[in-house]
C-alpha cells in the first residue's frame, strides 16, 4: 500500500480510515510539523525526504508545485467531502489503481449528487 504524508489541513479521520485500509499515513502533527505554517514547497520537500506522497485538500497550490517539480513520491489532491468515509474510499480506490505514485498527480474529485 501507499506511504502518505497528510498535510496540515487534511482531515485526521480520513487519515485514520486510510490506515485501516492498509496505507502508511504520517500526519503533520505526528511529524512534529503542526501549527508551524510551513510553506507548501517545504511540505513537498519534507514528503520527498521521507519518500511519501503528499495528501492534500490544497489542490491549486500542489498542482502548481507538481508542474514545477514532478520529481516526488506522488501528490494526491482531493476535493473536500463532508462524508469522510466516502472521501477515504475514493482516495483508496484512486491510489490502489496505480502501480506506482512516483512523479504522479492524482486528482480525487467529489462525486456529483
Amino acid at each position: 500500500m501507499a506511504r502518505l504524508y497528510a498535510d496540515e489541513h487534511f482531515p485526521r479521520i480520513v487519515s485514520e480510515s486510510l490506515r485501516t485500509m492498509g496505507h502508511d499515513v504520517l500526519t503533520v502533527k505526528e511529524a512534529g510539523n503542526a501549527n508551524l505554517g510551513i510553506p507548501d514547497p517545504e511540505v513537498l520537500a519534507f514528503a520527498v525526504s521521507k519518500d511519501r506522497a503528499v495528501l492534500t485538500l490544497n489542490r491549486h497550490d500542489f498542482i502548481r508545485l507538481h508542474r514545477l517539480q514532478n520529481d516526488h513520491a506522488g501528490i494526491i489532491v482531493c476535493r473536500d467531502d463532508r462524508d469522510r468515509n466516502r472521501l477515504a474510499t475514493r482516495i483508496n480506490e484512486a491510489i490502489s489503481a496505480e502501480e506506482n505514485l512516483r512523479g504522479k498527480l492524482i486528482r480525487v474529485i467529489r462525486p456529483s449528487k
